[in-house]
């Protein structure tokens, strides 16, 4: 692994320094550094920031580069997932392909961490893994990838996917995945020991997606954090998305985030336009470790999103009602360190013994990096290059 040297570039928008990154890890930050044989870049100025996390999405899903999808139907959750999951096979949607064109162009806007979920029901086995499988391998020197089993049409109401999330997870997968226990499954108590049984047998994390809302979402919630504390799994259990902590009662939602605290329970949220969502500063404030995700882009649920953490960033901060500097600086934290913080990861930020995982991003300071629209100048992976200039720069890595 051959040392890197980027000159003059702004860390954390302070002024300008050098950075060094020597075996995959900043050895140095000043000025004048110097590294013989070491390849040397030049930051023109640029602000460096730790790469970005996108902790919440469904890369198996999108159609991005597919011809325009018609078929997207409204109505209820339960119909919007049936849609997709029987529309895949006639749409052509390959997962490795279709994967591939999301995660590169995750990597070409700043990203170096994706925790992605992947559907695993009766209709398609694993075959839907498999190709997620492939496409980790392909981009390991670009993105460190987790992958959670996702029961997307239900755990307990589908005979045999239990038995299909137990190989899953034999297989490679990081994460055990769940959905909306209660108003899903209609088993709470089921539900949830099914999900905890399987991350206690393989010895893996746990991500709920939980859109639960009101008091309904509070009852699951109090459940998760119940069965966390009791079988010792704080720091191992995520919730996604968690629209219930949007409630508009704070008597009702502060004490509950006091609870998802103290359990440390990971909140990944995605600043969903037309859904209530917890207040990013509530949570934080509360001592919550809390990921942004782009979630599902331009796939048969929308035709909305764009694969890029700091255009995420922008509407988690809009739905937010962020302005003041300093709540885009917590924004960014919280769409860059705080979400490989959420996810589990080394999360150091940029200083010496960190990764030497940086993205480049354009601005005069934090906060003008966050709405400022333009391509990221370099993004590095481990200290080697993965995008330069908004394209991917990795040797046979291309964009099927």
């Amino acid at each position: 692994m051959q040392d890197l040297l980027i000159r003059n570039i702004r860390p954390m928008g302070a002024e300008a320094q050098d950075i060094l990154i020597r075996a995959g890890r900043i050895a140095a930050i000043g000025k004048g550094l110097a590294a013989e044989g070491a390849t040397v870049e030049d930051g023109a100025g640029a602000i460096a920031i730790p790469t970005l996390a996108d902790t919440h999405t469904h890369l198996d899903k999108t159609t991005w580069g597919m011809p325009w999808y018609p078929g997207r139907k409204g109505g209820s959750l339960q119909d919007l997932i049936d849609n997709e999951r029987n529309s895949r096979i006639p749409l052509g949607l390959d997962v490795h392909r279709q994967s591939m064109r999301h995660a590169i162009q995750l990597v070409e806007n700043g990203t170096g961490h994706i925790r992605s979920h992947v559907d695993i029901d009766t209709d398609h086995g694993l075959s839907l893994l498999e190709g997620k499988l492939a496409t980790r391998t392909a981009l390991a020197d670009a993105v460190d990838m987790q992958i959670v089993a996702f029961p997307q049409s239900g755990l307990m109401k589908r005979p045999g996917t239990y038995e299909l999330m137990d190989e899953a997870l034999a297989m490679g997968a990081d994460v055990v995945g769940g959905l909306d226990p209660s108003s899903m499954d209609r088993d709470p108590k089921g539900s949830l020991d099914a999900i905890f049984r399987l991350a206690e047998k393989h010895g893996k994390p746990i991500d709920i997606h939980l859109h639960e809302y009101g008091e309904l979402g509070a009852f699951t919630l109090e459940e998760i954090i119940a069965r966390t504390h009791a079988l010792g799994m704080q720091g191992l259990v995520g919730v996604s998305h968690c629209f219930c902590l949007g409630m508009p009662d704070p008597l009702r939602v502060g004490p509950l985030m006091e609870e998802v605290a103290k359990a440390d329970i990971r909140i990944f949220t995605t600043g969903h336009p037309s859904a209530e969502v917890p207040s990013l500063q509530d949570m934080r404030a509360a001592g919550i470790r809390v990921g942004l995700g782009c979630d599902g882009i331009r796939d048969t649920w929308g035709p909305w999103g764009q694969p890029d953490m700091l255009h995420r960033a922008r509407i988690v901060g809009m739905k937010n009602r962020m302005r003041r500097d300093d709540e885009l600086e917590l924004l960014l934290d919280a769409a860059s360190r705080g979400g490989v913080e959420a996810m589990g990861l080394e999360a150091m930020g940029l200083v010496p013994g960190a990764p030497g995982d940086l993205t480049l991003v354009a601005g005069e300071t934090l906060a003008h990096a966050v709405v400022e629209e333009a391509p990221r100048p370099l993004v590095v992976k481990r200290g080697r290059v993965v995008a330069r200039a908004g394209r991917i720069a990795l040797p046979g890595v291309v964009m099927p």
